[in-house]
């Protein structure tokens, strides 16, 4: 009898053992990782080289690799990406939230010391088959995005800050298509001033 309490008594000891790393830090690190390099690229051997853990540890803190994948972007829009939704919310018309947008793309997409451009819009750009689910997940957010600003459009149509016959549609399109194309242009190396000067130049074409 002493002995099973014993071992019951060890494995309740083992079970709240507490982990013997930093999650947040090791969530930081998958960020990174998966930013630079893209879902398809990154490997289990990866990731438990950068977030310094043993396999075990990570499917039991984090899941499998598509798990993972998703709590690191949230974690990543929470941090990084969280620039969109703030600028339409907080700005009084639609066309001044997307050139605070598109200008803050500027600076969000050149960070110094971070990987470059959007993970949101680039880490599932080569997905096999296996990670059609992956690649859904990252459109439907970029069609999140596109949703936004059209809504934001509409109300500005509404209200008559836009002129009569604008298509909102087609007009949320041309700016999410200007903030993706600064996304590629930042992974390419463009620097933070050109980019701004992309945005303003952008926003020439706003209507009215």
């Amino acid at each position: 009898m002493g002995d099973t309490n014993e071992r019951t008594a060890e494995r309740t000891a083992k079970r709240g053992r507490p982990r013997s790393f930093d999650r947040d830090a090791a969530l930081k690190a998958a960020v990174m990782e998966f930013w630079e390099r893209g879902y398809e690229a990154v490997s289990i051997a990866d990731l438990t080289r950068v977030m310094h853990i043993k396999a075990p540890s990570l499917y039991a803190a984090f899941g499998d690799k598509k798990t993972l994948f998703e709590e690191v972007v949230e974690a990543y829009v929470r941090e990084f990406g969280g620039f969109v939704e703030r600028a339409l919310a907080e700005e009084p018309t639609a066309r001044r939230g997307v050139a605070r947008l598109l200008r803050e793309a500027a600076y969000w997409h050149t960070l110094p010391g971070h990987p470059r451009g959007c993970m949101v819009i680039t880490a599932a750009t080569n997905c096999t088959a296996g990670s059609e689910d992956v690649l859904r997940g990252l459109q439907e957010r970029r069609v999140r995005t596109l949703r936004l600003i059209e809504g934001a459009v509409r109300a500005d149509l509404a209200a008559g800050e836009l002129p009569a016959g604008t298509d909102p549609h087609v007009l949320a399109v041309y700016c999410s298509a200007v903030l993706q194309g600064m996304s590629q242009q930042a992974r390419d190396g463009m620097d933070r001033e050109t980019l701004e000067a992309v945005a303003e130049a952008a926003m020439r074409a706003w209507p009215g």
